[in-house]
C-alpha cells in the first residue's frame, strides 16, 4: 500500500524506518519530513496543524493509508477530517486526543473512572492558583493544561519555583500562549517514571516495550525540562508485576471510559507511570508514540509495524501475535548549544558515517542541508541508537557512536540509562 506518514522529528524517522521494512508497504511519503526520512520516500511540504491541508495531500496522492507521528494533528481534528472524507488513517479522533490535548480534561477524566493519578486543582485564575499554593506547600507540579512540546510541566521544589511557573501561564508573559491559559496544579509524586505504549483499535490492544524518557537537560535529572534527551527500552522497573497493575487500574478502565463516553480509543496510547509506594499512577497521557522514547522502542520490535497499525485502525489489533522483545536498545540525543532555550543552528555536522560504523543508529531530527553541508536545524539534532543484547551493551554503541559525531556546541546528557543499569544490578 502506499503510505503518508505526517511528522518531521527523529519519532519519524525511526516510524519512517520500520514502515519502509514493511512487506505491505509499496511505496512511502512524508510530510513534511526531513533529512533521513527522504532517504526513505519523497517529502512534501504540509502544514501539520492544518487538518484539511493534510488530507489534500493523501487525497492527491492517492494514499492508501495515514500514519500520524506528531499530537499537533490529532489535537485539530485530522483523523476526524480523513473520516469525513472516507479515507483510512490511524490516530485517534480529536475528542479522544483530548487525553493529551487537555490535562484539565484528562483529570477529571481519571477522577471520574477511578485511575490512580495524583491529586490536583485546575485553574484560570492567577491569584486563586497563588491562594492555593499558600495550603498547599512545595514541592508541587505546575502543568499548562495544553500542548507544550513537553516542556508545560514544571516540577517546582520550592514555593519561590512554583510562583515563577504560575506567572509564566497565566501572568502577562504567557510563555505557552493560549495553552497555560489553564493550569493543573497537582501534588508531586515520588518514585520512578517509565513510559507505557498501547496500540489500540477502540476496545482491545498490544503493547509495544515499555520505556524510560529522560526530560531534564543535564546529567541526574538537572536544570529544565525539555522534550527528552534520551531514552531506553525496555525500561526493567516494569516487570509483570507491574505491567499487570498498569493493564488492570489504568490502561484498560482508561479504554473502557473512553468508550463509555463515546470516544473509542484508536491509535497509541502513551501513559506516562510514576511507580509509587502505592503503586503505579499515571503522570499524564499523550495521544501518540513518545520522541525520543520511539526510537529505541522500534529498535526492539520485531513484527510488521506498518500491519500492527493497518489492523488497528480496522479494529483488528487482536490479530497481531504478541511480540517478545529480546534485545534491549538506548537512544542518545544530541542537540545544540542552548537547548531547551534559545539555542544556535548552522552548525556543520560531521561522524555520522563513522558512528553509524560503530554500529550505531542515527536518526535525524533537527538537521539541513546547506550548499552541500549538513548542518544542525533545530533544538534536539540527532538521535543516536544503540541496540544489543543486554542494556549496558545498547547504551555502550550509542555513545560509541556520539563520539564520533562533531557539531559545535553539540550537548548531551552522559547518563541515559543509569537508571535502568541500577536496577537491574539491585534487582539481580
Amino acid at each position: 500500500m502506499k503510505v503518508l506518514l505526517i511528522g518531521s522529528g527523529g519519532r519519524e524517522h525511526a516510524i519512517a524506518l520500520s514502515i519502509k521494512k514493511s512487506k505491505l508497504c509499496t511505496e512511502l511519503l512524508c510530510a513534511p519530513g526531513n533529512l533521513g526520512m527522504a532517504t526513505l520516500g519523497q517529502c512534501f511540504p504540509v502544514d501539520v496543524a492544518n487538518p484539511k491541508e493534510i488530507a489534500a495531500l493523501a487525497k492527491s496522492e492517492n494514499v492508501d493509508f495515514t500514519v500520524i507521528g506528531p499530537e499537533i494533528p490529532l489535537v485539530a481534528g485530522v483523523v476526524d477530517e480523513f473520516h469525513k472524507q472516507g479515507m483510512k488513517i490511524f490516530g485517534p479522533t480529536a475528542a479522544a486526543a483530548q487525553l493529551e490535548g487537555s490535562k484539565a480534561f484528562s483529570k477529571k477524566f481519571m477522577k471520574r473512572h477511578n485511575i490512580p493519578t495524583a491529586d490536583y486543582e485546575t485553574f484560570t485564575d492567577l491569584q486563586k492558583a497563588k491562594d492555593y499554593l499558600e495550603t498547599h506547600p512545595a514541592p508541587i507540579v505546575v502543568k499548562a493544561s495544553g500542548l507544550a512540546a513537553g516542556k508545560g510541566a514544571v516540577v517546582c521544589q520550592t514555593k519561590k519555583e512554583a510562583l515563577n511557573a504560575l506567572e509564566d501561564m497565566l501572568g502577562e508573559k504567557a510563555v505557552f500562549g493560549t495553552a497555560g491559559k489553564t493550569v493543573v496544579i497537582e501534588e508531586f509524586m515520588e518514585g520512578e517514571e517509565a513510559s507505557i505504549f498501547a496500540v489500540c483499535d477502540g476496545k482491545n490492544y498490544l503493547l509495544l516495550a515499555s520505556a524510560q524518557d529522560h526530560k531534564r537537560i543535564f546529567d541526574k535529572d538537572k536544570g529544565p525540562n525539555t522534550g527528552g534527551m534520551g531514552a531506553y527500552a525496555p525500561a526493567p522497573l516494569v516487570n509483570d508485576k507491574m505491567l499487570d497493575r498498569i493493564k488492570n487500574e489504568i490502561l484498560e478502565p482508561t479504554l473502557q471510559g473512553m468508550a463509555d463516553e463515546g470516544n473509542p480509543y484508536i491509535g497509541i496510547l502513551f501513559i506516562g507511570i510514576m511507580a509509587t509506594k502505592d503503586g503505579p499512577k499515571v503522570v499524564e497521557y499523550n495521544c501518540r508514540l513518545g520522541d525520543p522514547e520511539t526510537q529505541a522502542v522500534l529498535a526492539v520490535y520485531g513484527g510488521d509495524l506498518l500491519d500492527l497499525f493497518h489492523k488497528a485502525a480496522a479494529g483488528k489489533v487482536k490479530e497481531i501475535a504478541k511480540i517478545n522483545h529480546q534485545k534491549y536498545a538506548a537512544v542518545v540525543v544530541m542537540a545544540s548549544e542552548g537547548y531547551p532555550g534559545e539555542y544556535k543552528t548552522g552548525a556543520p555536522i560531521n561522524g555520522i558515517r563513522e558512528a553509524e560504523e560503530c554500529g550505531a543508529q542515527v536518526l535525524h531530527a533537527g538537521t539541513k542541508m546547506q550548499n552541500g553541508v549538513l548542518q544542525s536545524a533545530g533544538g534536539r539534532v540527532l538521535g543516536v541508537v544503540g541496540k544489543g543484547d543486554t542494556l549496558k551493551t545498547a547504551i555502550d554503541i550509542a555513545y560509541a557512536g556520539v563520539k564520533k559525531i562533531k557539531f559545535a556546541g553539540a550537548q548531551f546528557r552522559t547518563d541515559i540509562g543509569k537508571k535502568g543499569l541500577d536496577f537491574l544490578s539491585t534487582h539481580a
